[in-house]
């Protein structure tokens, strides 16, 4: 029996498809992490604010304080939406890679939702934050804590580069600051940052039906 050698060619695109197999099973897998701990966090947060207001059954609703100490690392803050744009994702403590591939990072040294000052948070641009894409000046944005609930409006769509820090720079009001990368359709390392900044509206709680 002769044994023929493999063509390089035949090689190269067996090599590429395996490549390719490999990448599509760790972008499955990240995917389906990032649902499940979305999911779980997203129940338990309900859960556990159905159960707080089980307990305290105010007549009126209780008027919502920023969290009094800093959180841990990865400590879940709560949930942040977009109404109109349909976008709801839950927030933890930190940057890291670990932390922005399963949800929204507050950032660390940033003020928290309520508080005066400058709430930063950050987010993927081809996972949480890709719908920041469509998003507009007079949005509302929601930021649900265990404290309470926090509205903005977004009022400024800015693009920067990577190193300009000064769209968190601590502020004497209460904002709320967005950072992603762009282009959001960029291929590899994005060269600048996309950044909206909403000022904080209303500390009135909202109606919890509408940001689940």
């Amino acid at each position: 029996m002769i044994v023929r050698p493999i063509a390089p060619r035949t090689l190269v695109r067996c090599f590429f498809l395996v490549v390719a197999i490999v990448c599509l099973g760790l972008y499955s897998y990240e995917y389906v992490e990032r649902v499940l701990y979305q999911t779980y966090e997203s129940r338990a947060f309900d859960g556990t604010l159905d159960r707080a207001a089980a307990v305290v059954a105010a007549p009126l609703p209780r008027r919502p304080e920023p969290l009094s100490r800093r959180p841990s690392p990865n400590e879940l803050i709560g949930r942040l939406s977009v109404p109109r744009l349909h976008l709801s994702a839950m927030v933890r403590e930190g940057i890291d890679r670990k932390t922005l591939k399963l949800a929204v990072g507050h950032i660390p040294a940033t003020a928290l939702p309520g508080q005066a000052g400058n709430v930063g948070v950050a987010g993927h641009r081809d996972t949480f934050f890709r719908e920041l894409k469509d998003l507009k000046i007079g949005d509302e944005i929601q930021f649900s804590t265990l404290n309470g609930d926090f509205q903005y409006v977004v009022e400024s769509l800015i693009v920067v580069d990577p190193d300009n820090a000064g769209a968190l720079a601590p502020s004497s009001e209460n904002v709320l600051t967005m950072v992603t990368c762009y282009p959001f359709y960029y291929v590899g390392a994005a060269p600048k940052r996309f950044v909206a900044k909403a000022r904080q509206v209303s500390p009135l709680t909202l109606a919890r039906s509408s940001v689940k």
